[in-house]
Protein backbone atom coordinates (compact mmCIF):
# COMPACT_ATOMS: atom_id res chain seq x y z
CA UNK A 1 0.00 0.00 0.00
CA UNK A 2 0.86 3.70 -0.71
CA UNK A 3 0.19 6.39 1.35
CA UNK A 4 -0.14 9.19 -0.88
CA UNK A 5 -1.54 11.25 1.40
CA UNK A 6 0.91 10.81 4.36
CA UNK A 7 4.49 11.40 2.15
CA UNK A 8 2.87 14.47 0.66
CA UNK A 9 1.66 16.18 3.73
CA UNK A 10 4.84 15.06 5.27
CA UNK A 11 6.80 17.59 2.70
CA UNK A 12 4.35 20.12 2.32
CA UNK A 13 2.99 20.59 5.94
CA UNK A 14 5.50 18.84 8.21
CA UNK A 15 3.64 20.63 11.07
CA UNK A 16 0.46 18.81 10.73
CA UNK A 17 2.51 15.57 10.50
CA UNK A 18 5.50 15.60 12.40
CA UNK A 19 8.56 13.76 11.37
CA UNK A 20 8.36 9.91 12.88
CA UNK A 21 11.87 7.71 13.36
CA UNK A 22 11.69 5.15 10.81
CA UNK A 23 10.35 1.57 12.70
CA UNK A 24 10.72 -1.77 12.18
CA UNK A 25 7.91 -3.40 11.24
CA UNK A 26 7.54 -5.93 14.50
CA UNK A 27 5.76 -8.34 11.97
CA UNK A 28 3.66 -8.57 8.71
CA UNK A 29 0.65 -7.14 8.25
CA UNK A 30 -1.55 -10.42 7.91
CA UNK A 31 -5.03 -9.89 5.61
CA UNK A 32 -6.84 -13.46 6.66
CA UNK A 33 -9.62 -14.60 3.99
CA UNK A 34 -11.76 -16.32 7.20
CA UNK A 35 -14.29 -17.34 4.75
CA UNK A 36 -14.29 -17.38 1.07
CA UNK A 37 -18.17 -17.58 0.78
CA UNK A 38 -19.78 -14.10 -1.02
CA UNK A 39 -22.99 -13.18 -1.31
CA UNK A 40 -21.33 -11.70 -4.85
CA UNK A 41 -19.23 -13.22 -7.86
CA UNK A 42 -17.62 -9.76 -8.31
CA UNK A 43 -15.42 -9.67 -12.05
CA UNK A 44 -11.70 -9.14 -10.48
CA UNK A 45 -12.51 -11.26 -7.47
CA UNK A 46 -8.84 -12.82 -6.63
CA UNK A 47 -10.89 -15.11 -4.53
CA UNK A 48 -12.76 -16.39 -7.17
CA UNK A 49 -15.53 -16.73 -4.56
CA UNK A 50 -19.13 -18.00 -4.55
CA UNK A 51 -22.50 -18.07 -2.88
CA UNK A 52 -21.80 -21.71 -1.41
CA UNK A 53 -19.73 -23.19 1.36
CA UNK A 54 -16.53 -23.97 0.86
CA UNK A 55 -15.00 -27.31 2.91
CA UNK A 56 -12.31 -27.34 4.79
CA UNK A 57 -12.09 -23.66 6.65
CA UNK A 58 -10.50 -22.84 9.43
CA UNK A 59 -13.22 -23.30 13.12
CA UNK A 60 -13.63 -20.71 15.41
CA UNK A 61 -10.79 -22.68 17.67
CA UNK A 62 -8.44 -23.35 15.00
CA UNK A 63 -8.52 -18.97 13.96
CA UNK A 64 -8.18 -18.62 17.93
CA UNK A 65 -5.32 -20.25 18.14
CA UNK A 66 -3.50 -19.10 14.97
CA UNK A 67 -4.27 -15.50 16.40
CA UNK A 68 -2.24 -16.57 19.56
CA UNK A 69 0.44 -17.06 17.43
CA UNK A 70 0.24 -14.27 15.34
CA UNK A 71 0.12 -12.46 18.85
CA UNK A 72 3.17 -14.23 20.07
CA UNK A 73 5.20 -13.50 16.51
CA UNK A 74 4.49 -9.45 16.49
CA UNK A 75 1.84 -9.41 13.82
CA UNK A 76 0.70 -5.61 14.76
CA UNK A 77 -2.00 -5.55 12.13
CA UNK A 78 -5.31 -8.45 11.21
CA UNK A 79 -7.97 -6.88 7.96
CA UNK A 80 -10.15 -9.81 8.27
CA UNK A 81 -11.43 -10.26 4.75
CA UNK A 82 -13.02 -12.96 2.27
CA UNK A 83 -15.35 -13.76 0.72
CA UNK A 84 -17.31 -11.40 2.35
CA UNK A 85 -16.33 -11.84 6.38
CA UNK A 86 -19.76 -10.86 7.28
CA UNK A 87 -21.36 -14.49 6.26
CA UNK A 88 -18.76 -15.92 8.90
CA UNK A 89 -21.31 -16.96 11.55
CA UNK A 90 -18.71 -16.44 13.84
CA UNK A 91 -16.94 -13.29 12.68
CA UNK A 92 -17.96 -10.93 15.87
CA UNK A 93 -16.86 -13.12 18.03
CA UNK A 94 -13.39 -13.08 16.00
CA UNK A 95 -13.61 -9.89 15.83
CA UNK A 96 -13.92 -8.83 19.40
CA UNK A 97 -11.40 -11.54 20.82
CA UNK A 98 -8.86 -9.52 18.05
CA UNK A 99 -9.73 -5.94 19.39
CA UNK A 100 -9.43 -7.55 22.94
CA UNK A 101 -5.90 -8.69 22.25
CA UNK A 102 -4.97 -5.19 20.86
CA UNK A 103 -4.35 -6.26 16.90
CA UNK A 104 -5.29 -2.71 14.70
CA UNK A 105 -8.59 -4.58 13.52
CA UNK A 106 -10.01 -3.73 10.30
CA UNK A 107 -12.58 -5.53 8.31
CA UNK A 108 -12.87 -5.59 4.29
CA UNK A 109 -16.43 -6.00 3.11
CA UNK A 110 -18.37 -5.48 -0.06
CA UNK A 111 -20.80 -3.34 2.27
CA UNK A 112 -24.10 -4.81 0.93
CA UNK A 113 -24.70 -6.90 4.31
CA UNK A 114 -24.03 -3.79 6.65
CA UNK A 115 -27.53 -2.14 7.51
CA UNK A 116 -29.70 -1.53 10.54
CA UNK A 117 -29.74 -4.76 11.71
CA UNK A 118 -26.42 -5.17 12.31
CA UNK A 119 -24.71 -1.98 12.55
CA UNK A 120 -25.25 -1.53 16.35
CA UNK A 121 -22.63 -4.85 16.53
CA UNK A 122 -20.49 -3.69 13.77
CA UNK A 123 -20.50 -0.29 16.34
CA UNK A 124 -19.77 -2.52 19.18
CA UNK A 125 -16.50 -4.02 17.77
CA UNK A 126 -14.39 -1.10 17.70
CA UNK A 127 -13.34 -1.91 14.41
CA UNK A 128 -10.26 0.66 13.79
CA UNK A 129 -11.41 1.15 10.25
CA UNK A 130 -14.33 -0.63 7.44
CA UNK A 131 -12.96 -1.17 3.64
CA UNK A 132 -15.93 -0.79 1.15
CA UNK A 133 -15.71 -1.72 -2.25
CA UNK A 134 -17.12 0.61 -4.79
CA UNK A 135 -16.29 0.24 -8.16
CA UNK A 136 -18.15 3.63 -10.14
CA UNK A 137 -21.09 5.18 -9.61
CA UNK A 138 -24.79 3.25 -9.98
CA UNK A 139 -25.32 0.77 -13.00
CA UNK A 140 -21.03 0.94 -12.96
CA UNK A 141 -20.67 -0.90 -10.13
CA UNK A 142 -23.81 -3.35 -10.12
CA UNK A 143 -22.03 -4.35 -13.33
CA UNK A 144 -19.11 -5.20 -11.74
CA UNK A 145 -20.30 -6.67 -8.78
CA UNK A 146 -23.06 -8.45 -10.62
CA UNK A 147 -25.84 -7.48 -8.28
CA UNK A 148 -28.83 -4.87 -9.03
CA UNK A 149 -28.87 -2.32 -6.13
CA UNK A 150 -25.38 -2.63 -4.89
CA UNK A 151 -24.13 0.36 -5.37
CA UNK A 152 -27.04 1.46 -2.98
CA UNK A 153 -26.47 -0.89 -0.71
CA UNK A 154 -22.74 -0.35 -0.10
CA UNK A 155 -23.37 3.52 -0.34
CA UNK A 156 -25.84 3.33 2.82
CA UNK A 157 -23.29 1.07 4.45
CA UNK A 158 -20.62 3.97 4.07
CA UNK A 159 -23.15 6.15 5.86
CA UNK A 160 -24.27 3.65 8.50
CA UNK A 161 -20.24 4.11 9.49
CA UNK A 162 -20.03 7.18 9.13
CA UNK A 163 -23.01 7.95 11.55
CA UNK A 164 -21.81 6.04 14.10
CA UNK A 165 -18.20 7.44 14.30
CA UNK A 166 -16.39 4.50 12.17
CA UNK A 167 -13.47 5.24 9.80
CA UNK A 168 -14.65 4.15 6.83
CA UNK A 169 -13.47 4.23 3.42
CA UNK A 170 -13.48 3.38 -0.45
CA UNK A 171 -11.76 0.81 -2.56
CA UNK A 172 -12.00 1.34 -6.41
CA UNK A 173 -9.74 -1.36 -8.54
CA UNK A 174 -8.86 0.58 -11.81
CA UNK A 175 -10.07 -0.31 -15.60
CA UNK A 176 -10.96 0.86 -18.58
CA UNK A 177 -14.68 0.17 -17.99
CA UNK A 178 -15.18 2.29 -14.90
CA UNK A 179 -12.53 5.14 -14.84
CA UNK A 180 -14.71 7.63 -16.21
CA UNK A 181 -16.25 7.39 -12.75
CA UNK A 182 -13.04 8.17 -10.86
CA UNK A 183 -14.11 11.69 -10.92
CA UNK A 184 -17.38 11.50 -9.73
CA UNK A 185 -16.63 8.99 -7.03
CA UNK A 186 -14.19 11.24 -5.51
CA UNK A 187 -16.43 13.89 -5.93
CA UNK A 188 -18.96 11.83 -3.55
CA UNK A 189 -16.36 10.71 -1.16
CA UNK A 190 -15.65 14.09 -0.24
CA UNK A 191 -19.77 14.74 -0.06
CA UNK A 192 -20.23 12.21 2.47
CA UNK A 193 -16.67 13.00 4.17
CA UNK A 194 -15.34 9.38 3.90
CA UNK A 195 -11.91 9.04 5.64
CA UNK A 196 -9.98 6.99 3.24
CA UNK A 197 -9.81 6.09 -0.60
CA UNK A 198 -8.03 3.42 -1.97
CA UNK A 199 -7.28 3.06 -5.87
CA UNK A 200 -6.34 -0.99 -6.19
CA UNK A 201 -4.29 -1.03 -9.84
CA UNK A 202 -5.73 -4.38 -11.50
CA UNK A 203 -3.56 -7.15 -10.67
CA UNK A 204 -3.52 -10.35 -12.46
CA UNK A 205 -4.50 -13.01 -10.09
CA UNK A 206 -8.00 -15.00 -9.84
CA UNK A 207 -10.68 -13.26 -12.26
CA UNK A 208 -8.49 -10.27 -12.28
CA UNK A 209 -6.17 -12.11 -14.28
CA UNK A 210 -8.73 -13.63 -15.94
CA UNK A 211 -9.91 -10.13 -16.91
CA UNK A 212 -6.75 -8.20 -17.31
CA UNK A 213 -7.93 -7.27 -20.87
CA UNK A 214 -9.70 -4.41 -19.20
CA UNK A 215 -6.70 -2.85 -17.12
CA UNK A 216 -6.44 0.48 -17.52
CA UNK A 217 -4.08 1.49 -20.10
CA UNK A 218 -0.65 2.92 -19.22
CA UNK A 219 -1.68 6.59 -20.14
CA UNK A 220 -5.04 6.01 -18.15
CA UNK A 221 -3.08 5.28 -14.99
CA UNK A 222 -1.45 8.13 -15.28
CA UNK A 223 -3.99 10.43 -15.71
CA UNK A 224 -6.08 8.81 -12.27
CA UNK A 225 -2.81 9.06 -10.07
CA UNK A 226 -2.52 12.61 -11.48
CA UNK A 227 -6.17 13.02 -10.24
CA UNK A 228 -5.88 11.67 -6.86
CA UNK A 229 -2.31 13.91 -6.34
CA UNK A 230 -4.34 16.63 -7.44
CA UNK A 231 -7.34 15.95 -4.91
CA UNK A 232 -4.66 15.14 -1.98
CA UNK A 233 -3.05 18.57 -1.87
CA UNK A 234 -6.02 20.26 -2.75
CA UNK A 235 -7.29 18.56 0.74
CA UNK A 236 -3.49 19.79 2.29
CA UNK A 237 -4.41 22.53 1.43
CA UNK A 238 -7.51 22.94 3.14
CA UNK A 239 -6.40 21.23 6.06
CA UNK A 240 -8.42 18.50 5.59
CA UNK A 241 -7.12 14.46 6.54
CA UNK A 242 -8.78 12.40 4.13
CA UNK A 243 -6.65 9.45 3.42
CA UNK A 244 -5.37 8.50 -0.25
CA UNK A 245 -3.81 5.43 -0.77
CA UNK A 246 -2.97 3.31 -3.78
CA UNK A 247 -1.93 -0.44 -4.27
CA UNK A 248 -0.82 -3.16 -6.01
CA UNK A 249 1.76 -0.86 -8.53
CA UNK A 250 4.67 0.30 -6.30
CA UNK A 251 5.98 2.92 -9.13
CA UNK A 252 3.12 5.11 -8.00
CA UNK A 253 6.17 6.42 -5.51
CA UNK A 254 8.51 6.90 -8.33
CA UNK A 255 5.75 8.51 -10.21
CA UNK A 256 5.06 10.83 -7.02
CA UNK A 257 8.25 11.99 -6.89
CA UNK A 258 8.51 13.10 -10.23
CA UNK A 259 5.22 14.69 -10.03
CA UNK A 260 6.63 16.08 -6.90
CA UNK A 261 10.10 17.38 -8.40
CA UNK A 262 8.10 19.13 -10.88
CA UNK A 263 5.94 21.49 -8.84
CA UNK A 264 7.66 21.59 -5.35
CA UNK A 265 11.56 20.82 -5.84
CA UNK A 266 12.56 21.98 -2.77
CA UNK A 267 10.81 19.02 -1.08
CA UNK A 268 12.79 16.03 -3.35
CA UNK A 269 15.36 15.36 -1.06
CA UNK A 270 13.05 14.93 1.74
CA UNK A 271 10.89 12.81 -0.45
CA UNK A 272 13.40 10.37 -1.76
CA UNK A 273 14.28 9.90 1.94
CA UNK A 274 11.53 8.79 2.97
CA UNK A 275 10.40 6.68 0.21
CA UNK A 276 13.36 4.49 -0.10
CA UNK A 277 12.84 3.94 3.60
CA UNK A 278 9.35 3.02 2.61
CA UNK A 279 10.86 0.26 -0.16
CA UNK A 280 8.11 -0.34 -2.48
CA UNK A 281 6.63 -3.48 -2.62
CA UNK A 282 6.71 -5.72 0.51
CA UNK A 283 4.91 -9.33 -0.56
CA UNK A 284 6.57 -11.91 1.46
CA UNK A 285 7.83 -9.24 3.71
CA UNK A 286 5.56 -6.61 5.38
CA UNK A 287 2.27 -7.68 4.21
CA UNK A 288 1.09 -11.34 4.50
CA UNK A 289 -2.31 -13.68 3.82
CA UNK A 290 -3.80 -16.35 5.32
CA UNK A 291 -6.86 -18.34 3.50
CA UNK A 292 -9.80 -19.32 4.41
CA UNK A 293 -8.35 -22.81 4.46
CA UNK A 294 -5.23 -21.76 6.48
CA UNK A 295 -2.76 -21.56 3.62
CA UNK A 296 -0.08 -19.13 4.04
CA UNK A 297 1.11 -16.85 0.87
CA UNK A 298 3.48 -13.65 0.21
CA UNK A 299 0.07 -11.67 -0.02
CA UNK A 300 -3.70 -12.09 -1.08
CA UNK A 301 -2.81 -12.09 -5.02
CA UNK A 302 -0.33 -15.88 -4.53
CA UNK A 303 -2.95 -17.83 -4.17
CA UNK A 304 -1.26 -20.22 -6.17
CA UNK A 305 1.68 -20.75 -4.34
CA UNK A 306 1.43 -22.44 -0.48
CA UNK A 307 4.51 -21.49 2.00
CA UNK A 308 2.59 -23.74 4.47
CA UNK A 309 -0.61 -24.75 6.35
CA UNK A 310 -1.48 -22.93 10.02
CA UNK A 311 -2.70 -26.41 10.67
CA UNK A 312 0.29 -28.11 10.40
CA UNK A 313 2.92 -25.48 11.20
CA UNK A 314 2.66 -22.27 13.31
CA UNK A 315 2.64 -18.86 11.26
CA UNK A 316 5.83 -17.94 13.03
CA UNK A 317 7.75 -20.89 11.24
CA UNK A 318 6.35 -20.42 8.22
CA UNK A 319 6.97 -16.59 7.77
CA UNK A 320 11.14 -16.30 8.48
CA UNK A 321 11.70 -20.14 6.86
CA UNK A 322 13.61 -18.90 3.20
CA UNK A 323 13.53 -22.67 2.08
CA UNK A 324 10.72 -22.15 -0.11
CA UNK A 325 13.01 -20.08 -3.17
CA UNK A 326 9.91 -17.51 -4.35
CA UNK A 327 10.02 -16.80 -0.28
CA UNK A 328 13.67 -15.99 -0.10
CA UNK A 329 13.51 -14.09 -3.58
CA UNK A 330 10.61 -11.68 -1.99
CA UNK A 331 13.20 -11.16 1.08
CA UNK A 332 16.52 -10.51 -0.76
CA UNK A 333 17.09 -6.77 -0.47
CA UNK A 334 17.69 -6.30 -4.14
CA UNK A 335 15.63 -8.53 -5.12
CA UNK A 336 16.78 -10.38 -8.08
CA UNK A 337 14.94 -8.28 -10.73
CA UNK A 338 15.75 -8.58 -14.54
CA UNK A 339 14.68 -6.69 -17.75
CA UNK A 340 13.66 -2.38 -17.16
CA UNK A 341 12.84 -3.40 -13.22
CA UNK A 342 16.75 -4.80 -13.09
CA UNK A 343 18.17 -1.87 -14.93
CA UNK A 344 15.82 0.88 -13.07
CA UNK A 345 17.02 3.42 -11.46
CA UNK A 346 14.48 3.81 -8.47
CA UNK A 347 14.54 -0.10 -7.44
CA UNK A 348 15.24 0.78 -3.76
CA UNK A 349 11.85 2.84 -4.37
CA UNK A 350 9.66 0.56 -6.08
CA UNK A 351 11.26 -2.75 -4.84
CA UNK A 352 10.55 -4.39 -8.21
CA UNK A 353 6.69 -3.78 -8.02
CA UNK A 354 4.35 -6.69 -8.32
CA UNK A 355 6.17 -9.78 -8.84
CA UNK A 356 2.70 -11.85 -9.49
CA UNK A 357 2.00 -9.53 -12.42
CA UNK A 358 5.47 -10.39 -13.85
CA UNK A 359 4.99 -13.94 -13.31
CA UNK A 360 1.51 -14.33 -14.82
CA UNK A 361 2.26 -12.03 -18.11
CA UNK A 362 5.71 -13.75 -18.93
CA UNK A 363 5.93 -16.86 -16.72
CA UNK A 364 9.05 -16.08 -14.66
CA UNK A 365 8.82 -13.98 -11.07
CA UNK A 366 11.79 -11.79 -11.63
CA UNK A 367 10.95 -10.42 -15.04
CA UNK A 368 10.27 -6.60 -15.48
CA UNK A 369 6.95 -6.35 -14.09
CA UNK A 370 4.49 -5.22 -17.62
CA UNK A 371 1.92 -3.51 -15.05
CA UNK A 372 4.75 -0.22 -14.71
CA UNK A 373 3.59 2.87 -16.02
CA UNK A 374 6.79 4.75 -16.37
CA UNK A 375 9.11 6.23 -19.67
CA UNK A 376 12.68 4.43 -19.96
CA UNK A 377 13.58 8.23 -19.41
CA UNK A 378 11.55 8.50 -15.93
CA UNK A 379 13.12 5.54 -14.15
CA UNK A 380 16.86 6.44 -15.76
CA UNK A 381 16.91 3.84 -18.41
CA UNK A 382 19.83 4.99 -21.55
CA UNK A 383 19.46 4.07 -24.69
CA UNK A 384 21.84 1.15 -24.46
CA UNK A 385 20.16 -0.47 -21.71
CA UNK A 386 17.08 0.03 -23.52
CA UNK A 387 18.41 -1.90 -26.73
CA UNK A 388 19.60 -4.52 -24.79
CA UNK A 389 16.53 -5.66 -23.20
CA UNK A 390 17.22 -3.99 -19.37
CA UNK A 391 19.22 -5.84 -17.41
CA UNK A 392 19.25 -7.82 -13.83
CA UNK A 393 20.13 -6.44 -10.32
Amino acid sequence: MFRISRYMRSVLAPQSAPPRPPVKPTGPVVIWNLIRRCNLTCKHCYSTSANIDFAGELSTDEVYHVMDDLKAFGVPVLILSGGEPLMRPDIYDISHRAKEMGFYVGLSSNGTLIDEANIDRIDAVGYDYVGISLDGLGKTHDVFRRLDGAFDRSLDAMKLCRERGIKVGARFTLTQQNADDLEGLLDLMEELEVDKFYLSHLNYAGRGNRNRRHDAVHALTRWAMDMLFERCLADIRAGRHREYVTGNNDADGVYLLHWMRERFPETEERLLRMLRRWGGNSSGVNIANIDNLGNVHPDTFWWHHNLGNVRERPFSQIWPDRSDPVMDGLKMRPRPLKGRCGACAYRDICGGNTRVRALQMTGDLWAEDPGCYLSDEEIGLDASVTAAGGASA
